[in-house]
């Protein structure tokens, strides 16, 4: 773990349980793609720009989930570079809080407020900033989170942040993380499409041929899909969907599992119902979802 590994000319990334990209600009100057899941992360880091005597110029974040940004405090405590993030992630990547609040979908409670939905406090600037890393060409990829982005370097290595899961990923969890499902397949769509001499995915094997595993994520939001709506034949509540999910996967529930399935379920229903799949109906004060 925490091993470099050269991508391309002026390319690298760190393998880490969510890789971090490290694009070099030129006269030893680099730039990370986004910070690892901790302080502990922030200080390996660091100490491979030690080791071959780069200088840090910025961060930036594809977006801001824990495991992404969890390193920045560290880092800019310590170097006072600047992080750029755009849009709402910028908001929860100065306001960490609000992902264990969104997903909980109130105050969470104290199992939830913990580094793995809760990064330090950092400070940001958007990708307009001057000091934005000249070079790097930013790709939308929205649908995992709010306004998730993949980066281009000019050595024509594409770093893909969170798109796409492993197949031993979905094999053994089935269910990855969605905000919004149709944007999610949107941007399937639009990976499958693109050209690049090296595809970094943070959660999966580099590669030079993306189109497989597109694949596979395409099929498995689909499966899932079915079996929603399969279940829903007779009227169900959301909580009763959830349980169908984990049950019919094999999944443990706990306190996190709780939220982060459980916001992707409700995706998929809220999905489900605005492409005509499922209806909704409140009986006995209680949401139910039916297939129609």
């Amino acid at each position: 773990m925490f091993e470099l590994t050269q991508a391309g000319d002026c390319s690298y990334y760190v393998n880490a349980p969510a890789k971090i990209g490290i694009y070099c600009s030129g006269d030893g100057q680099v730039c990370l793609i986004d910070s690892g899941n901790d302080k502990d992360a922030g200080r390996k880091l660091l100490r491979i720009l030690e080791q071959r005597g780069w200088q840090l110029t910025g961060i930036v974040n594809t977006h801001s989930n824990a495991d992404h940004i969890g390193g920045n405090h560290f880092i800019q405590q310590k170097t006072g570079c600047k992080i750029f993030a755009e849009g709402i992630e910028g908001h929860f990547t100065e306001s960490p809080i609000l992902e264990p609040a969104f997903l909980y979908g109130g105050f969470p409670a104290g199992a939830l407020r913990h580094k793995f939905l809760m990064a330090q406090p950092s400070s940001v600037v958007p990708f307009s900033d001057p000091d934005f890393p000249s070079g790097l060409k930013v790709i939308p990829l929205p649908g995992h989170f709010f306004q998730m982005y993949g980066f281009r370097t000019p050595d024509d290595t594409v770093f893909l942040a969170d798109c796409l899961s492993s197949a031993a990923t979905l094999e053994k969890y089935h269910v990855s993380f969605i905000y919004d499902v149709a944007a999610y397949l949107d941007t399937l769509d639009a990976v499958a499409r693109m050209e690049g001499r090296l595809f970094v995915p943070s959660h999966a094997e580099a590669t030079d041929d993306i189109g497989p595993l597109v694949d596979l994520n395409r099929k498995k939001v689909r499966q899932i899909a079915d079996l929603i709506c399969t279940f829903c034949r007779t009227p169900a509540s959301s909580e009763a969907v959830l349980k169908h999910v984990f049950d019919s996967y094999g999944l443990t529930m706990n306190f996190e599992q709780h939220v982060l399935v459980g916001s992707t379920v409700r995706s998929y229903l809220s999905w489900l119902h605005d492409s005509g799949e499922l209806e909704a109906e409140f009986t006995d004060n209680t949401l139910r979802w039916k297939r129609r």
